[in-house]
């Protein structure tokens, strides 16, 4: 759905149906943005609001309803980030739809004024090195299975992988460099490359796991059966999620999610005396701001 579209659906018709035809225009004009993750969060962002906004009382389109919007997701308890993204998707949809002559340009300039919440809180939670080796001893095991989710966790708290980068690693990125194992040119947010260090107990790990599925090339996380049997050519970011929930679960640990294990790769490191810089580039974050904030916040479990 293009701005024209979403913007119809608004003003006009009583319900937000998305027919086959609206899926695919959407799709062309999600294309247009650089980023896949980008792409992937306007999408969920504008769906998100339409359904609500077709749930309410029939109001126009302009500011007061997108304040009334951002209300409804501070209810929801959401995290300031979340609110931020999803309100900056809704006025890019405001800005597009004033550009097609579908919305006054008062209109569209009242919705960009919607401020967004302040940030500072719901900064994420911090696993101690005890509760990492807690979470990684209970996940480990001999059936495939366990040593698939090993293996991933192990990428998650000694590399600080993102989701999507875990699920997207294959064989032939990991290459021996300088005397030390890697994965090279990694191309992280926003197009960054990067290339990060694999500590011993990681690469043991994967070994494991890559030589016991029989994997020689392509994607290393594959799906595996509950007969044990590997099959598919990768996994889905949701799997990165169950398996971390439920490896925490084990050891008590809840409402613990896959960047929270990046959170505890970047403090863990800065404990141990790693400089700033190089848990940046570890990290792959454009800003240094952005990596004091993984480690400079208080522990909150």
């Amino acid at each position: 759905m293009n701005a024209e579209q979403a913007t119809k659906l608004i003003m006009q018709e009583p319900t937000c149906p998305l027919s086959g035809e609206g899926r695919s225009r959407k799709r062309a004009e999600l294309n247009s943005l650089g980023s896949p993750a980008s792409r992937r969060v306007y999408e969920y962002a504008i769906d998100q609001f339409i359904a609500w906004y077709c749930s309410e009382p029939r109001l126009a389109f302009n500011r007061i309803v997108v304040v009334r919007y951002r209300m409804h997701l501070e209810s929801r308890g959401l995290a300031a980030n979340t609110i931020n993204q999803q309100l900056a998707a809704v006025r890019r949809l405001a800005h597009e739809a004033a550009d097609a002559g579908l919305l006054s340009p008062e209109l569209a300039a009242g919705i960009s004024r919607v401020r967004g919440v302040q940030l500072g809180f719901r900064s994420g939670n911090w696993l101690s090195a005890a509760q990492s080796s807690e979470v990684l001893q209970h996940a480990s095991g001999d059936g495939m299975r366990a040593k698939r989710d090993y293996a991933m966790l192990a990428m998650l708290f000694g590399c600080g992988f993102r989701r999507s980068e875990l699920v997207g690693l294959e064989l032939n990125e990991i290459q021996m460099r300088q005397g030390h194992w890697a994965v090279v040119d990694l191309i992280g947010k926003g197009g960054h490359i990067r290339t990060v260090p694999i500590p011993g107990w990681v690469k043991s790990a994967l070994d494991q796991w890559v030589l016991a599925a029989r994997i020689t090339e392509g994607k290393i996380f594959r799906a595996v059966a509950r007969t044990g049997k590997v099959w598919g050519n990768g996994i889905s970011q949701n799997v990165v999620w169950y398996v971390v929930r439920t490896c925490c679960e084990r050891v008590g640990l809840e409402h613990i999610a896959p960047h929270d294990l990046r959170r505890t790769c970047a403090k863990l490191c800065h404990d141990s005396g790693g400089e700033l810089e190089q848990i940046q580039f570890l990290l792959g974050h454009a800003s240094v701001q952005t990596t004091e904030r993984y480690y400079a916040q208080r522990m909150v479990m």
